[in-house]
C-alpha cells in the first residue's frame, strides 16, 4: 500500500537530527568534525544520531581504509539514505511552508498528518494505521498539531461520540504536495 509506505518513510525521518544530518552529509564530505560543527551539536548526540542511522542502514561509517585521512572518521549515505536525502529535501519544503517549525523533530507528528490528509479522521482509525504509536503519543501528538493550526477537532455524537480530525484548509495543500513529492521518489 502507497500510503503506508510513505509513513514509513515519514517515520525514518522523525526525529531531531535525522533531516538535518542528511541534508547536511554531502555538503561536509561526510567528516564527522565539519558536520558537527555545521549543525552545532555536540559530539556525543551526533555520534549517537550516525550509529542509530548506521543501524537502520541509512548511512555506512567507512573503514580507515576507505576515507581520506585514516584517524578522521567519515560518513557515507547508503542507497536507502540517498533516498531518504531527497524524502527529506520535500519534508523540509513543506515545513517551511506550513511555518510551524521543525515537526519532524517529534515522532509520528508527519505520520498524523499523511494519515488524516488520506481521511483517518476518527482516532481508532489512525491507530490501526499506525499500530506502533502508543495510544498516548498519538494523542499527545493530535492535541499538539491541533495546537499548532495544523488540524481541525470537533465533536461527533454518532455513530460513537468523540472527536473527528482533519487537516487545517492551509496546511492540506502543502501536504498533498508533498505527499506528491514523496510518491514520485518511491
Amino acid at each position: 500500500m502507497t500510503i503506508v509506505r510513505i509513513i514509513e518513510v515519514a517515520h525514518d525521518l522523525s526525529g531531531r537530527w535525522t533531516i538535518p544530518i542528511l541534508l547536511s552529509l554531502k555538503e561536509t564530505g561526510g567528516r564527522f568534525s565539519p558536520l558537527q560543527h555545521r549543525l552545532d551539536i555536540s559530539p556525543s548526540r551526533l555520534s549517537e544520531n550516525l550509529k542509530k542511522l548506521e543501524a537502520k542502514g541509512i548511512v555506512k561509517h567507512l573503514s580507515p581504509y576507505e576515507r581520506r585521512h585514516p584517524l578522521l572518521p567519515e560518513y557515507q549515505l547508503s542507497e536507502k539514505g540517498l533516498f531518504l536525502q531527497e524524502a527529506s529535501k520535500a519534508i523540509h519544503v513543506a515545513e517551511q511552508e506550513l511555518d510551524r517549525g521543525f515537526l519532524s523533530e517529534k515522532l509520528w507528528n508527519w505520520p498524523v498528518l499523511l494519515a488524516l490528509h488520506h481521511e483517518y479522521t476518527r482516532f481508532q482509525m489512525i491507530r490501526k494505521l499506525l499500530p506502533d504509536a502508543t495510544p498516548r503519543i498519538l494523542s499527545t501528538r493530535i492535541d499538539e498539531l491541533h495546537e499548532n493550526g495544523l488540524v481541525d477537532r470537533w465533536m461527533e455524537a454518532s455513530p460513537r461520540p468523540g472527536f473527528t480530525y482533519a487537516l487545517d484548509a492551509g496546511s492540506r495543500p502543502v501536504i498533498c504536495r508533498m505527499e506528491g513529492d514523496l510518491l514520485s521518489l518511491i
